[in-house]
C-alpha cells in the first residue's frame, strides 16, 4: 500500500492535466483503456496489437514450412488441415491484421512525409473504409475457395 493516503488522488489530478503527453497507465494495459480517448490512440492500439500478431504468425510459418522438410506426405497431411472452416477463418484473420498494420502504416508514412500532416482523422477513416471493402473481398475470395 503507499504510505501517503492522498497519493491516489495525485495520480489522478496528474493524469488529468493538461500539458505534454504523459503515461496514462501502466504498460501494454493501456491500450485497451478506450476511455477519453480519440481516433490516434484507436490507430496506435490497432498498429501495436496487429503487429505482434503478425511477428507471431511469421514464426508460426517458419514453423508450418518446416513441414516441407519431412516430406510430401506430411505436407499433404497439413494442407488437409489447413483447408478447414477453421483455419480459412484464421485467413480471414490474418488478412485483416495485414490490412489494418499495413495501411495505417501507410497513414502515418504520409503524415510523416509531410504530405498531409493534417488530415489524420480523414485517412484513418478512408483507409478504414478501403481496408473493410478489400476484407470482404478477400473473405469471399478465401470462402470461395474451399
Amino acid at each position: 500500500m503507499s504510505d501517503r493516503p492522498d497519493e491516489t488522488a495525485d495520480i489522478r489530478e496528474a493524469r488529468e492535466a493538461p500539458g505534454p503527453i504523459l503515461r496514462k497507465a501502466p504498460g501494454p494495459t493501456s491500450w485497451f483503456d478506450v476511455r477519453k480517448r480519440g481516433t490516434g490512440h484507436w490507430a496506435f492500439s490497432m498498429n501495436r496489437i496487429t503487429g505482434l500478431g503478425l511477428v507471431f504468425y511469421l514464426y508460426l510459418h517458419l514453423i508450418v514450412l518446416s513441414q516441407l522438410l519431412r516430406g510430401p506426405a506430411a505436407w499433404h497431411g497439413f494442407l488437409e488441415v489447413a483447408t478447414t472452416p477453421i483455419f480459412l477463418g484464421l485467413d480471414v484473420l490474418l488478412l485483416a491484421g495485414l490490412l489494418v498494420h499495413g495501411l495505417n502504416g501507410l497513414r502515418v508514412a504520409l503524415i510523416g512525409t509531410g504530405l498531409v500532416p493534417d488530415r489524420q482523422k480523414a485517412l484513418f477513416w478512408s483507409f478504414t473504409v478501403i481496408g473493410t471493402i478489400l476484407l470482404l473481398g478477400g473473405a469471399l475470395h478465401i470462402a470461395g475457395s474451399r
